[in-house]
């Protein structure tokens, strides 16, 4: 269903590893990890071993450099696939405080700008009832990505985040 390839080096050099699943540890296949081709499918690359880290989604495409993909370093030791999904609704739930306190709002559709619709800085726990979501660090999809499945994340913490602050957030949509 999907299919990715991690390199070493740049623009595709040097040792390179196919992956077509999930892989919670590739730390053996390579060191590093500069440049990446995506074949087919969506997928979630982490930082640290057993998708933790920072989270990179790429979808169908070539990124000859890690910086590319927004990469902050040449070190991916996980992956994930995306489910694919035929999916046509999307809808979550964003609160201000952890374990869905405070003020609420439900979104249907991409949000570029955190602060002008929901004006509040920070989310602290989500509700993803459904469709697929990548959570940015930065108004306009900016900065880091956190990718979000249907489910419910109680903190910051459970969807990969560091903190609260969230600019931007989309629908995965193009399956």
């Amino acid at each position: 269903m999907g299919k990715i390839i991690f390199y070493e080096d740049r623009n595709f050099q040097g040792r390179s590893y196919e992956c077509s699943s999930d892989c919670a540890d590739m730390h053996s296949y390579f060191s590093r990890c500069n440049s990446i081709r995506v074949d087919s499918g969506y997928w979630v690359v982490y930082e640290k071993p057993n998708y933790m880290g920072y989270q990179y989604i790429l979808n169908r495409g070539e990124y000859p450099d890690y910086q590319r993909w927004m990469g902050y370093n040449d070190c991916i030791r996980s992956c994930r696939m995306i489910p694919p999904h035929s999916q046509c609704s999307y809808r979550l739930k964003i609160y201000e405080r952890p374990d869905f306190g405070g003020q609420m709002m439900e979104f249907t559709d991409d949000c570029p700008n955190v602060y002008d619709r929901f004006r509040y800085n920070d989310i602290f726990s989500c509700n993803v009832m459904e469709g697929y979501w990548i959570f940015y660090e930065q108004p306009n999809y900016r900065g880091r990505q956190y990718f979000l499945r249907p489910g419910e994340y109680r903190r910051f913490s459970d969807w990969g985040g560091f903190n609260s602050s969230i600019g931007s957030f989309r629908r995965i949509m193009d399956f």
